[in-house]
């Protein structure tokens, strides 16, 4: 069974944003891996359930808002979309249309609009 998702201490949270805005650094691959993981375990948080799967590879997946439960294959609906885009959307600097508008996210099923829990 996967590990649960939880969110960073805020150090290392602040630390990850500011390295990435500013490119400086070396760890960009293990802040991407570190916000992802912390701000879907914020979503996880304010959206619980298991309709929706929100998917960011490589980094993690998370089931989130209140529905129909899935417990294999693939579920009835599913976001996907990359590290920046989905720290982007959690932080705030793009906001959930914009995404779907430019085609920064994948999403299919019902319930796949993110926009009343963004930003976190």
């Amino acid at each position: 069974m996967p590990a649960r998702l939880k969110p960073a201490p805020a150090a290392e949270v602040s630390a990850a944003l500011e390295r990435l805005a500013t490119g400086s650094g070396t760890a960009a691959k293990a802040d991407l891996r570190l916000l992802t993981k912390h701000f879907l375990a914020l979503l996880e948080q304010r959206a619980p359930g298991k309709s929706v799967e929100v998917r960011v590879p490589p980094y993690a997946a998370a089931q989130v808002i209140e529905g129909v439960r899935h417990t294999r294959g693939t579920p009835p609906a599913v976001i996907e979309t990359d590290a920046t885009t989905w720290i982007a959307l959690a932080t705030g600097e793009m906001t959930w249309s914009e995404a779907v508008d430019h085609a920064r996210v994948r999403a299919s099923g019902e319930r796949t609009d993110l926009s009343a829990y963004l930003p976190l």
